[in-house]
């Protein structure tokens, strides 16, 4: 395997779901993706780069892991990187088969919807606000942005290495939720107030799936059409609306178990 041609090609999302191979650039993503139990193909480095301390640090436990390591120069590099300014490092893994975690009889269940959210930076955002507050996992519908884009893997910070982030169809979610009696709470701007409609953590379905819309159009109309509740946060009259990533945010920590 060429590995700069393929960090090239991966750089467009038909490659990546071709070749099932995604790119973490950066030292902390490679950090990051050396702690997880991914598959790591390969690795580029600039040979200009390779003398600082951090970076060879990394080289060294990939060389030790059997990971293959190909030198470029700087201009090599900046043409599969996604970065304005490379850091010279980035790491070639397999993106993970994960699967919808099946609700154990007793726990609390959470799980993220990310319905035509179209921003790399708030979909890796929200993966890693999920995977602080433990929802089970996230879920993309049809419309959102690749999970495995470089800069959804790089405002994750790694999160989505260790915690399950899947696409799914509308078919196959809805399939999901009602096999398994999961609530569909969905947040719009037109929805009862989320402190009246659950003032207290026992007012909270057990298991429940939180649904974050577009972030200029709002929730599809298949989602507004099946869910079970539409859910608003209170602020302030002067503020039209607040980041989709943020709003979500907010709304897991209202709702945790």
């Amino acid at each position: 395997m060429r590995l700069l041609s393929v960090a090239r090609d991966l750089q467009r999302r038909h490659a990546r779901e071709r070749h099932g191979l995604f790119v973490a650039e950066g030292v902390r993503a490679v950090e990051e993706l050396l702690r997880s139990t991914l598959t790591i193909r390969g690795a580029l480095a600039t040979t200009s780069d390779s003398g600082r301390d951090r970076d060879q640090a990394l080289l060294t436990v990939l060389r030790e892991r059997g990971v293959p390591i190909q030198e470029v120069s700087a201009a090599e590099f900046a043409s599969a990187a996604d970065t304005d300014t490379p850091q010279g490092i980035l790491a070639i893994a397999e993106i993970p088969n994960y699967s919808l975690p099946i609700p154990t009889p007793n726990p609390p269940y959470r799980l993220v919807v990310l319905d035509s959210v179209q921003d790399p930076g708030n979909v890796g955002t929200i993966i890693r606000t999920a995977t602080a507050l433990e929802a089970d996992a996230v879920v993309t519908l049809p419309g959102t942005v690749d999970l495995w884009n470089a800069k959804v893997v790089r405002s994750s910070m790694g999160a989505h290495f260790h915690h399950p982030a899947l696409g799914c169809t509308w078919e196959g979610l809805t399939s999901f939720l009602s096999e398994h009696d999961i609530a569909l709470w969905a947040a719009d701007a037109s929805g009862e107030p989320l402190g009246a409609v659950a003032p207290q953590r026992s007012s909270v379905p057990a298991r429940v799936a939180i649904v974050v819309g577009n972030e200029g159009g709002g929730l599809s109309t298949q989602v507004r059409q099946r869910a079970d509740k539409l859910v608003a946060l209170e602020i302030a009259a002067k503020v039209e609306s607040l980041n989709v990533a943020v709003a979500l945010g907010i709304m897991l920590y209202q709702l945790r178990p």
